[in-house]
């Protein structure tokens, strides 16, 4: 199966004749670009001029980038915002880590179900809801972390876990739904569509989250040490409120078509076609879905152990707090080299482009376990992240091959539950080693996930092949 492939992914997404785009949010380009099909109404692919990236305006529109961009930085800022906030107002750093623990577990079962209603729903009005919404939970929080008795009482901090637990759920999922919009809009020309678009797409929407979460909690620490520990969230709140409206009112959202709703005849013929499946043909249909998403969950234990054991590593001979810029190396490089997915060859499937980074990942994991002080880290730092980027890339690039009909960003908020989750059990699982063990045993936890990414992969490609054959079979 080609990486070409993947630009029919959202077809269950995308109408045969979308919603055009509104004029003034679209950037003017003069000739047939602009002109509708008379067969059709879908606008035809723009003439290539200024390379891959430069396409991606004409697609979606001028502003729809920085939008799409800055809306999604209050999610980065939120996690590290609550746990500096919490540390700060109550002197325990097991406050501060169960805080920052229950927004984790919030956004990690709330991403899935805003997922699920904007595809019953439409984005637009779950957005603006979660918007609003999340925007008096990030207040709650910052009021109830003032309220807490000083001390390390965990009980008295409930109040607090309970704002950050409402806030973590209610997060816009602003990455997951933009990658949405575009599956749905390189989709658009049908046959004539550029299946390169998809590609570039997604490496931007990957290079935007790397970026935003180096950025957002290099925010959160400037402003909470130089003003005050509750800048950070009440930013995040603001930008909330002004930024994801925006988004969600962006023409860009009348690409993508909402599932119908379930009728009885529908729900009839659903349950007919469950009950003529094997149990082979099941268990392939969940494995399809299930497999990327596992990725996920260990592309996060990768991301919360690598940190985790950083921060023990830059302990030994500097401070704890360094570890936020030794991991930004690699942020940096993984998003450079998730750029470049856009040029590497189709006939490089998503399959073999899986196995590849991840076997370069494992490789170059181990390196870890070598430098003893910061500028042989840096170097590894900064060679280990050019494999994550595209893998990502991959990853999102096989959820939307897979996503059944209709479910396409219930898969895309799940495979962003994933990292969210696995972050959360890697820091963990990396604690530990880190504590009772050193950092060295704690370096052990990424090599493991970057190894068990390479068998998710083998696994993946497996139930890829099999379905294009019974694709093929059915045809």
């Amino acid at each position: 199966m080609t990486l070409s492939t993947t630009s029919q992914a959202p077809d269950s997404s995308a109408p045969a004749s979308p919603t055009p785009l509104v004029p003034d949010t679209a950037a003017p380009v003069p000739g047939p670009a602009t002109l509708s099909t008379p067969d059709t109404g879908a606008t035809p692919p723009a003439p290539r001029t200024g390379g891959r990236f430069s396409r991606l305006p004409l697609l979606a529109g001028r502003s729809f980038i920085p939008i799409g961009l800055f809306a999604r930085l209050p999610l980065a800022m939120l996690t590290v915002g609550a746990l500096t906030l919490a540390t700060a107002v109550t002197g325990s750093y097991a406050v501060g880590g169960v805080v920052a623990g229950a927004v984790g577990i919030g956004s990690a079962l709330g991403a899935p179900v805003f997922g699920a209603l904007a595809d019953r729903l439409g984005q637009r009005p779950v957005l603006l809801f979660s918007a609003v919404f999340n925007t008096v939970a990030v207040i709650a929080l910052i009021l109830a972390a003032y309220l807490i008795p000083g001390g390390q009482d965990l009980a008295a901090a409930a109040p607090v876990l309970a704002a950050a637990f409402v806030a973590g759920a209610s997060c816009p999922q602003v990455g997951s739904l933009a990658r949405v919009r575009w599956m749905a809009l390189t989709s658009r020309g049908g046959r004539d569509a550029n299946t390169a678009d998809l590609d570039t797409a997604l490496s931007y929407e990957s290079t935007a989250d790397e970026l935003t979460f180096v950025l957002g909690p290099a925010l959160v620490g400037i402003l909470a040490s130089l003003i005050a520990p509750w800048l950070p969230l009440a930013l995040a709140a603001a930008l909330t409120i002004t930024l994801v409206p925006a988004f969600a009112v962006h023409a860009t959202h009348n690409a993508v078509v909402r599932t119908p709703a379930p009728t009885a005849a529908g729900a009839a013929q659903k349950k007919q076609l469950r009950a003529s499946l094997t149990a082979g043909q099941r268990a392939g249909a969940f494995a399809a879905v299930g497999l990327p998403v596992l990725a996920m969950v260990c592309m996060g234990t990768f991301f919360g152990s690598t940190q985790t054991a950083l921060s023990s590593f830059s302990a030994t001979f500097a401070t704890s707090e360094l570890a936020g810029l030794l991991y930004a190396v690699m942020g940096l490089s993984s998003a450079a080299a998730a750029l470049s997915v856009a040029y590497w060859p189709q006939r490089f499937t998503v399959n073999a482009r899986w196995l590849a980074c991840a076997a370069l990942m494992a490789g170059l994991a181990l390196l870890l376990l070598l430098p003893s002080t910061a500028l042989p880290m840096i170097l590894v730092l900064l060679v280990l992240g050019l494999p994550v980027g595209p893998l990502m890339v991959t990853v999102f690039a096989i959820g939307g091959l897979v996503a059944p009909a209709g479910k396409l960003g219930t898969v895309m908020t799940a495979l962003a539950s994933g990292i969210v989750a696995g972050t959360a059990i890697g820091s963990s699982i990396a604690g530990q080693l880190a504590q009772h063990q050193g950092y060295s045993a704690a370096f052990l936890v990424p090599v493991c996930a970057a190894a068990a990414l390479f068998l998710l992969g083998a696994a993946a490609a497996v139930v890829l092949r099999q379905r294009k054959k019974s694709a093929a079979a059915a045809a």
